[in-house]
């Protein structure tokens, strides 16, 4: 009963951050308050299984939503949704097939090539991350981060003189429905804090991947671009001073040369 109640309230949680992601995307600055950020993040990922024979990261692109909300000064507290997330290993050997107990084909055809497997599983990400935030723009961050599997499958992709193909075997039902590993990670945020923000994660997993079978866990590498939606009135208040700023250097730059050029003109006169 407590695993049925915790899928229960974890496909609860994922669904309302989303609907709250989409009354952020209708209303934008109204929400942004500057003391919560609501954002698109997205990126590509590397991941692999431990504890398999082969060592091949499965690369795959992830898309989502996240919160930054502010605790504290520079301290704020991260979260959201990757709903498009992708983790596994690539190229499983022969090994790795016989113990995941998958088909192995074999098809009778010239210049077939044997191809190679894969195993995917698609999860419901939510990090619950520490964020800090330094003066220079640079932020570190770390925390665990929690998985819904919603689907898995060993994938084999093949080709052959007619063309490439593939075929996909579901084993959902052999990997468990949870997730959850440390996550920590870096980034920097361009324009001073006002532009975007790309970054670098890295989770390590802790529970296993799949039933009744220990020691396999998802270890995945996240490139990542976080765009914010709306801008709140403080930050447009730091937008427009940053603006007059530049405009300030601009004209005391074009004031100096017109100064200099004025003084090389008196003193070839002379």
């Amino acid at each position: 009963m407590k695993k049925y109640f915790f899928t229960v309230f974890f496909i609860f949680f994922v669904y309302n951050l989303q609907s709250q992601v989409l009354i952020a995307l209708l209303l934008g600055d109204k929400l942004n308050t500057g003391k919560i950020e609501f954002g698109l993040d997205g990126g590509v990922n590397f991941s692999n299984i431990s504890n398999l024979e082969t060592d091949k990261y499965l690369r795959a692109w992830n898309l989502g939503f996240y919160f930054d909300i502010k605790m504290k000064d520079q301290l704020f507290f991260n979260t959201g949704v990757l709903v498009k997330s992708s983790v596994g290993t690539d190229n499983l050997t022969q090994a790795d097939l016989e113990f995941l107990g998958a088909t192995v084909y074999e098809f009778e055809v010239e210049n077939y090539n044997d191809g190679d497997y894969s195993q995917k599983i698609n999860y419901f990400l939510v990090p619950a991350l520490l964020k800090y935030k330094f003066k220079n723009q640079i932020h570190v961050e770390a925390g665990p981060q929690f998985g819904l599997m919603y689907n898995a499958w060993i994938e084999y992709n093949y080709n052959e003189d007619s063309g490439s193909g593939r075929i996909k075997e579901d084993n959902k039902d052999d990997v468990n429905r949870f997730d959850v590993g440390l996550v920590g990670g870096v980034g920097y945020r361009f324009l001073k804090g006002l532009g975007w923000t790309v970054g670098v994660r890295y989770q390590y997993g802790l529970t296993n991947v799949y039933k009744d079978i220990s020691g396999k866990r998802n270890n995945s590498l996240y490139l990542k671009l976080n765009i914010p939606f709306g801008i709140s009135d403080e930050k447009k208040d730091e937008i427009k001073e940053m603006k007059t700023h530049l405009q300030e250097k601009k004209e005391e730059k074009k004031a100096a040369r017109k100064k200099k050029k004025k003084e090389n003109k008196i003193s070839n006169n002379d």
